[in-house]
């Protein structure tokens, strides 16, 4: 196990040290971020992942959701490819994807699994697939119930190539540790990290299983609201397609989530905000840190 170093807290100061890649020329050179998810009754996790993505810079946006609500989709985000997946009769997505998933999967610079599905089995063979399809360099988000079918097959990971980035919610980190994470989530977030070798982000508390971790300190009670964590998983995935690391994109993302959910409880109050109304807060909190 690698040491531990003592949290460093995310600033404005920090991040502007830190700084993301701009890069130049067309969509393309920002990369493509494919968002796997949404089941027939939560389709709606995947639109939020997916436009978080876009807010973040991220280049081209494609989604593959269940079949049953491809049309919407593409019609609520006309600016996404959509590719509509196979679902069993209870309407989640069926862990035998098309082919053009994987073709999807292998060129995609970042790949966001989870938002919306809700089948640890199906979950679990889609997970798999994805990442036997992946390029050894594409990144990878695994949030929602891609860390379910994660902590039921902690091999999933094993022996992967791919950077990758776990973004867990309290219960999810409990089952990841096989325990309650406690009142010490730099420390939980740190055993997850050096358990399955990737970057956690963990309720403001980032970990890199080299051993280095950080605090984000300025998220509010009203972040705890339907979709927040889709949106988080999304501006992660932006980011990386953008060519951030794992832990500079965990990190930034943390912040603009953050500093998003401040921006807009002047008008909605602490906790009246939507996750949706996120969305169009991220680029403008991004761009103040950037040009801070």
């Amino acid at each position: 196990m690698p040491n531990r170093s003592e949290p460093v807290v995310i600033t404005p100061r920090l991040l502007r040290e830190w700084p993301l890649p701009v890069p130049e020329g067309d969509k393309a050179s920002r990369g493509t971020v494919l968002v796997i998810g949404g089941s027939r009754f939560n389709p709606g996790a995947v639109l939020l992942a997916g436009v978080a993505a876009l807010r973040s810079g991220a280049g081209v946006l494609q989604l593959a959701a269940a079949e049953s609500t491809a049309a919407a989709l593409s019609i609520q985000v006309p600016e996404a490819f959509v590719v509509g997946l196979p679902e069993t009769a209870e309407g989640s997505v069926a862990g035998k994807p098309p082919e053009r998933l994987a073709d999807l999967a292998e060129q995609a610079q970042a790949i966001a699994v989870g938002p919306g599905l809700d089948n640890i089995d199906e979950t679990r063979a889609l997970l798999r697939q994805v990442l036997d399809a992946a390029g050894p360099e594409t990144a990878l988000v695994l949030d929602a119930y891609a860390l379910g079918a994660l902590s039921h097959d902690r091999d999933l990971l094993s022996g992967r190539k791919q950077p990758v980035v776990l973004t867990p919610n309290l219960v999810e980190a409990k089952f990841l540790l096989g325990r309650e994470p406690g009142d010490d989530l730099s420390e939980a977030a740190a055993t997850l990290a050096d358990r399955y070798g990737a970057v956690v982000s963990l309720f403001g508390h980032i970990a890199a299983p080299d051993g280095r971790t950080w605090r984000e300190e300025s998220g509010d009670a009203g972040l705890g609201t339907s979709g927040s964590g889709d949106v988080r998983a999304g501006i992660v995935a932006g980011l990386l397609s953008r060519g951030a690391d794992p832990a500079q994109a965990a990190c930034w993302a943390a912040y603009a989530h953050a500093g998003s959910g401040q921006r807009l409880a002047p008008r909605f109050g602490r906790i009246g905000f939507l996750a949706r109304e996120i969305l169009d807060e991220v680029p403008h909190t991004l761009a103040e840190l950037s040009a801070g």
